[in-house]
């Protein structure tokens, strides 16, 4: 990924290569912290179960929530999902990465010379992160309909027993088209989050170069990738509870704008930041992670190439 419009260091092959490599180790570390997200994303507000008697919400803040996961349902349970996560992210992280320097060149001509301006870098993101997950969609359905098993009532059989039986499942029962569940609200939170994550870095790596004393290492890179994972879960965080509430049970809602005013209605306009402090907790440190890798993995890669 470069700032300016010069030739990029490194081939699209190996470009994809670092990114997905990248991704997907940012994956293992942060997983817990996402399942935790999507719980508490999930999750309605109190009901009246007999009379009166409302029922008190499972799951309170990331901590509480991971911790509630872990005493019910074991350690591994936090990673539940993290079989389809790295198929997404090998697609989805490899994808929109490896993208975004060809389509920035794309939007701005192969002759510009200079600093690409962050409208176009903007645009850029929200075009691989479409693109991206418009392949990866099955991928990130399963992922959430595995996470989403351990809030089933204990005793309750589980529909899936892994991500391949997941996949086998949802194509016998629902077809080939349910793999793209979602797929809408998906497109729309990829693509702006990718857009903030992206983008954002560019841009605060850019701005960070220019400034006397940062240079391009792990420290600008450590900033850079805070800057991103913030931008990303405050702009984002709607559309990945409607995503998420959506993908987890789909029969539910009628569309996205369904999902959409049924929240809105029926748990109020704070539901679209329900999980934010976890969304970020994970955001925050998947983007310090993954760019942090990605940096490395380039210049390994570049080592290669340059043989």
């Amino acid at each position: 990924m470069v700032a300016d419009n010069k030739k990029p260091d490194i081939s699209f092959a190996g470009t994809f290569a670092s990114s997905a490599f990248s991704a997907c180790f940012a994956e293992i570390c942060t997983i817990p912290l996402d399942t935790a997200k999507v719980r508490l994303q999930l999750q309605k507000k109190g009901v009246a179960v007999a009379g009166d008697v409302v029922a008190l919400p499972k799951y309170r803040g990331m901590l509480g929530t991971v911790a509630t996961v872990a005493r019910e349902e074991g350690l591994s349970a936090l990673w539940k999902g993290i079989v389809p996560g790295l198929h997404r992210q090998c697609l989805y992280g490899g994808l929109r990465i490896a993208l975004y320097d060809p389509i920035k060149t794309l939007y701005v001509g192969n002759d510009f010379v200079g600093d690409v301006p962050l409208t176009k870098k903007i645009l850029a993101a929200l075009t691989t992160g479409a693109l991206a997950i418009t392949v990866a969609n099955p991928t990130d359905l399963v992922k959430v309909r595995l996470q989403a098993e351990g809030k089933l009532p204990p005793g309750a059989p589980r529909r899936y027993s892994g991500a391949l039986n997941a996949y086998s499942t949802i194509l016998r029962q629902e077809g080939v088209g349910a793999l793209w569940t979602g797929i809408g609200p998906n497109i729309a939170r990829n693509a702006i989050i990718n857009a903030a994550e992206l983008a954002s870095y560019d841009q605060v790596k850019q701005t960070l170069l220019k400034i006397p004393g940062f240079k391009d290492n792990v420290v600008t890179h450590l900033f850079a990738g805070l800057g991103a994972g913030f931008f990303a879960v405050c702009i984002g965080s709607p559309v990945d509870v409607v995503k998420s509430r959506m993908m987890g049970d789909s029969s539910a809602y009628k569309s996205t704008i369904d999902c959409f005013v049924k929240t809105l209605k029926n748990d109020g306009p704070l539901a679209f930041y329900k999980g934010f402090i976890p969304n970020f907790g994970r955001l925050g440190s998947w983007n310090v992670i993954m760019f942090l890798t990605f940096e490395q993995a380039k210049k390994f890669v570049k080592s290669i190439e340059s043989k």
